[in-house]
């Protein structure tokens, strides 16, 4: 084996890498731009998250906001709605273990999983039926005090727990926080 040979293994490695190289830089210029366009777009990103201000709501009433296309329910509960529905924690429950439909990730449907604050008088659902997507009547509507929805009979309780009805599941938590004494962040 000679010198040149020796050299020439060398060039034939240079060329080698440096072509693999090249390929992989162009292959991911031309994947980037698709991969790039599945993420949301800035319109989308600045509703994942929004700030209600919740000062005006009466204790005993209700607040309908839009957040990510979907009405998200804040009611002010009473004492007498608290009450009722941490009763009903032991109720034989359609959703008893709400699928992990609470903020905290865990299989409990109880009422203080479910309310926003440790004295349970905040409220926060997607208010969305979990049957075909309507939107129940709330305010005290139903069997059970909470929320109706009228196209197929399902009822939910002053928890938002599923009761009665076709409806297979509990009114969703969706991810929220007070930021202060009058504002809750959604997502």
């Amino acid at each position: 084996m000679s010198h040149a040979d020796d050299h020439e293994g060398t060039r034939r490695d240079f060329l080698y890498y440096a072509t693999a190289g090249t390929a992989v830089v162009a292959t991911g210029a031309a994947v980037w731009p698709l991969v790039d366009q599945m993420n949301p777009s800035a319109d989308v990103k600045a509703l994942s998250s929004i700030r209600v201000d919740i000062s005006g709501v009466e204790e005993g009433s209700q607040l309908t906001v839009k957040w990510l296309g979907k009405p998200v329910f804040i009611r002010h509960r009473t004492e007498e709605e608290i009450a009722e529905a941490r009763a009903d924690d032991d109720a034989d429950l359609p959703d008893d273990l709400a699928r992990n439909h609470n903020i905290d990730g865990t299989a409990d449907a109880s009422d203080a999983n479910r309310a926003l604050d440790e004295e349970g008088k905040w409220l926060v659902m997607i208010g969305v039926c979990t049957h075909l997507g309507c939107v129940p009547l709330g305010n005290g509507a139903g069997d059970y005090d909470g929320w109706y929805c009228p196209c197929h009979g399902s009822h939910y309780d002053a928890s938002g727990r599923i009761r009665r009805g076709p409806a297979p599941e509990n009114l969703p938590v969706p991810v929220a926080e007070f930021l202060d004494e009058t504002t809750i962040k959604l997502g």
